[in-house]
């Protein structure tokens, strides 16, 4: 099938799937007039590749997780459980060091807040 498709098929745009072969994620077949060709398979590996950006795995990551791509890798995949437990460690620094971030503005809002009613209740 070609790209207009595979994007519908998938719920992505015709350019990310395009992306996604640039990068080095898929390698699609071209029919005789340039046209991609899209076989079941890539719709498969599209999308475990878009499965993957959406928990928060950059191309670059995704690269070194090939394996993880293909119909053989659908399953357990080489490296697949300890590149996803790398992600989660880092996705729960982000969010701690969110907290830390929402605490301080609570804190400035707080004291803020407190020094305007001081203003007003002694004006």
């Amino acid at each position: 099938m070609q790209a207009r498709e595979a994007a519908e098929r998938l719920g992505i745009t015709q350019r990310m799937l395009r992306h996604y072969e640039k990068v080095g994620l898929m390698d699609v077949r071209r029919s005789e007039n340039g046209y991609r060709l899209y076989t079941e398979a890539d719709l498969r590996r599209a999308g475990r590749i878009h499965d993957f950006i959406a928990t928060g795995f950059s191309t670059r990551e995704i690269r070194t997780m090939t394996a993880c791509l293909t119909d053989e890798g659908a399953g357990p995949c080489e490296g697949g459980i300890e590149k996803l437990m790398e992600k989660l460690g880092h996705i729960d620094r982000l969010r701690a060091d969110l907290e830390d971030r929402r605490e301080a503005v609570l804190s400035r809002l707080a004291t803020l807040r407190h020094a305007l009613s001081q203003r007003t209740s002694s004006g």
